[in-house]
């Protein structure tokens, strides 16, 4: 309950995993058929980087910071990039979207916001900034309960962001536990959790336990800012995403190169494989 993460708002690891969030959300807008978006452990929704948490660390200098001042962006940044300037409409980068608020402004009319935060100040503060949106339902409970409590949707189409705050040491096997749950109760559900890019040995083991999740296809990406095994260093982040919807591989293929080589710090790289193939 200690981790706040306006501390770390819009460093590189938001901004990949904001970057996919918003591809999967065009991806699955491409049908006109209404779907929900879940998040787990939603936060805040919204940060000032000029706020006092944000400054003490300056990581979103290089992460936004870097991708606001870009000059050859590719397409696929354009909808996050959009979602931002709009936020700052005087041109200076000051407040960025958690994936609560990012998610709210990409979704239609037609589809729904399922938010949950267990943090009791974070909590109140999302549904104070997300009161006036009809779309939007904020829960305050625990994170993991959200497969159980919230799947199947009515809708049959849905997303759910897992992004857990790493503060104990087993969060990496309720990770796993989640998206089994989540598939067992939904089997089409995306289900995208995010994850730190830190201990190889522990990372290893998610692996096998991911494997073994019974999802019918799972896709793992990874953007890493220092080599993999760096000592005591957020060396990159993942986001394993079971049920991508088509299109999606194909695009990070894309993206990728040109984000690694924007956000690396002292070496930039990626990674993008099947977990579960598609059988």
């Amino acid at each position: 309950m200690n981790y706040r993460h306006a501390y770390h708002a819009g460093n590189h690891a938001d901004v990949f995993k904001h970057l996919v969030l918003t591809r999967l959300i065009a991806l699955m807008s491409r049908k006109e058929q209404p779907f929900a978006y879940l998040d787990t452990h939603a936060g805040l929704g919204l940060y000032d980087l000029r706020g006092d948490q944000a400054t003490r660390t300056g990581e979103w200098l290089e992460g936004i910071g870097r991708l606001w001042q870009a000059t050859d962006r590719p397409a696929l940044v354009d909808d996050y990039l959009r979602v931002i300037n709009r936020m700052n409409p005087d041109g200076e980068l000051r407040y960025y979207p958690g994936s609560p608020e990012l998610s709210r402004r990409l979704m239609r009319q037609q589809d729904r916001v399922l938010l949950n935060e267990k943090h009791p100040e974070d909590g109140q503060l999302l549904k104070d900034n997300m009161k006036k949106d009809p779309r939007v339902a904020v829960h305050l409970g625990e994170g993991w309960h959200v497969p159980r409590a919230l799947l199947p949707v009515p809708e049959k189409r849905a997303v759910m962001l897992i992004d857990p705050p790493f503060e104990q040491l087993d969060e990496l096997q309720r990770c796993a536990k989640a998206l089994k749950e989540a598939i067992s109760r939904m089997r089409q559900t995306v289900v995208a959790i995010w994850y730190p890019i830190k201990d190889p040995r522990a990372l290893r083991r998610f692996y096998q336990d991911l494997a073994g999740s019974g999802a019918p296809k799972l896709l793992r990406v990874e953007l890493l800012v220092h080599p993999v095994d760096t000592p005591d260093s957020l060396n990159g982040s993942g986001l394993a995403i079971a049920n991508p919807p088509w299109g999606l591989e194909e695009e990070l293929r894309e993206l990728l190169p040109w984000l690694a080589q924007l956000l690396g710090q002292t070496r930039g790289g990626w990674t993008l494989d099947w977990l579960i193939a598609e059988s």
